[in-house]
This record gives structure tokens, sequence and C-alpha cells, in this order.
């Protein structure tokens, strides 16, 4: 089975299962998303980004070059409000 044939099912049954009024709020933010325009300016996968450095959790700086040196970059981007 492919990731996503694997992720339609987890959200098939997600829905079976919640409340109504908690599905109905999460379609209404998705739809706004995807009305605001953000799928428009969002990193595409594959497409290259600038280079960059964050701390890792030990507090020191990690820079997308020194990873590159080792091999390929994997990168996720987490959209969110915590």
């Amino acid at each position: 089975m492919e990731l996503q044939e694997k992720l339609d099912a987890f959200k098939a049954e997600f829905e079976k299962k919640a409340p109504r009024e908690k599905l109905t709020i999460m379609h209404r933010a998705t739809e706004d998303l995807r009305r605001s325009g953000i799928l428009d300016r969002v990193v595409k996968v594959g497409s290259k980004i600038p280079e960059f450095s964050l701390p890792n959790g030990r507090g020191e700086k990690i820079s997308s070059t020194d990873l590159l040196r080792r091999g390929p970059l994997v990168v996720s981007f987490y959209r969110g409000i915590w």
C-alpha cells in the first residue's frame, strides 16, 4: 500500500469516529487555508531553499551547508501555532 493510500485510509477512519462539529471546524479551517493562497507560496517538494543555520538540541549552530557535505538533506516544514 502506498503512503497516500495509507493516509487516505487513516483520514477516512478518523472521520468516521470524530464528532461532526469538530470535523466541520477542521474542514472549514482547511478550506480557509486553501482560499488564503498559502499553497501558492509554500516551498514545493524538490525546490532549492536558501542556506540556513539553526540551533540543534544542544544549542549549537548547525548549517545546512555542513549537513549537505555529509549527504542529502531532508527538511520538513510544519505550520502551527504552538
